[in-house]
């Protein structure tokens, strides 16, 4: 039998990274001989978070258009001509079966080229509104595997198929992990645990809130799992209690309670200690948050192109399946929010449930399934 290869891009964020880490692994568990290569855009975060999963990754000089007038925009044109021909160059040389695309800026030329060169092409989209790449490309595309129903308007119909996000597979049972995951992050068990989400990078306006919140979110018995984001961790690491990991220090005992984290390594467990979540809406962390099945206070970054995470989080509260909270309703929303939803056991059982009821827990095996339908 002839050895598979396999080209995977996406980035820019750990919603695009991830997916394809995931198609990667699930291909690679059915054809362990199979050869693999990744292709991003330099300088960007799967530079690092791809090879840490074990695989090779080339980088192309492809950045996205900003919406001012900037010297950027104006090397664009050179940068993606650039692109396409390495792109061109990474095909020839590596010879695929499929190129697999799951947005960002890289996968655009990549996949462009791989349509002129009769490869076949998958997209997976994660997004209830697709970004601009992924629009361009299905019209060449040969499949393209969605997260939501409803996508007719931007996709050819008779090419999409309904397969969820991509999901780390260790998120499937995490009821079985809350021992080792209470151990692990060190949390009492008389308290309820709250995770806060802000994304790979961060989000400002979460941190803000939650710093605005904390003395009174601890003074209700409740413990914070924190993950600020690498950008924010400096301003927000004095608030960790003395056991954290990364050693912060505490301003005063009130706050012992709240470990503040740049990033979670395991998830898995962070999500097998959570009682209540607050998180943004992006792709991945809402089909996540589908699979765990916990309480979410959803808060859509309102600055995403076409308002794509309010979309997301509209189609899960829709399905009474978790809380949206605008950013320009949180001063006088969250407190009672909040508040409402830590005393009610009751609602919050049913929103597990509901969220659960949404989860779409093989999609990673079926897109793998339908890229197997092309080589």
């Amino acid at each position: 039998m002839e050895k598979y290869k396999f080209i995977l891009s996406g980035g820019g964020t750990g919603g695009h990274i991830y997916p394809a880490i995931a198609i990667a692994n699930e291909l690679k568990f059915r054809f362990p001989d199979a050869e693999f290569l990744f292709v991003g855009a330099k300088d960007k975060m799967e530079m690092q978070k791809v090879p840490q999963a074990g695989y090779a990754i080339k980088g192309l000089w492809i950045a996205g258009l900003q919406r001012k007038l900037t010297l950027q925009n104006a090397m664009f044109p050179f940068k993606l001509f650039d692109s396409l021909w390495k792109s061109r160059k990474i095909i020839k040389q590596f010879k695929p079966n499929v190129v697999i695309g799951t947005g960002g800026f890289a996968s655009g030329p990549l996949l462009q080229m791989a349509n002129m060169m009769h490869i076949p092409t998958v997209i997976q989209e994660q997004n209830s509104f697709p970004g601009i790449t992924n629009k361009l490309l299905s019209k060449k595309a040969n499949k393209i595997c969605v997260a939501y129903e409803n996508l007719e308007r931007f996709f050819p119909k008779e090419k999409m198929i309904l397969t969820g996000n991509p999901v780390r597979q260790d998120l499937i049972d995490i009821e079985s992990k809350r021992e080792e995951a209470i151990q692990y992050f060190n949390l009492d068990v008389n308290k309820k645990t709250l995770l806060v989400l802000g994304g790979s990078l961060g989000a400002r306006r979460v941190n803000q809130l939650i710093e605005k919140e904390l003395d009174k979110i601890v003074a209700q018995n409740v413990q914070i799992i924190w993950q600020c984001g690498k950008l924010y961790f400096e301003d927000y690491k004095k608030y960790n209690s003395p056991l954290t990991p990364e050693g912060g220090t505490s301003n005063d005992n009130k706050t012992n309670n709240v470990q503040v984290l740049a990033f979670i390594d395991r998830m898995d467990l962070v999500y097998a200690t959570a009682d209540i979540v607050i998180s943004r809406a992006g792709a991945s962390s809402v089909s996540e948050l589908c699979i765990v099945g916990k309480p979410v206070i959803f808060i859509p970054s309102p600055n995403v192109a076409e308002d794509h995470q309010t979309k997301n989080a509209k189609s899960i509260v829709d399905k009474k399946g978790a809380i949206m909270i605008k950013e320009s309703e949180l001063d006088s929303e969250f407190s009672l929010v909040f508040e409402a939803l830590l005393k009610d056991q009751g609602k919050q059982d049913q929103l597990s449930k509901n969220i659960k009821h949404l989860a779409l827990p093989n999609a990673t095996k079926q897109i793998v399934d339908e890229i197997l339908k092309l080589v």
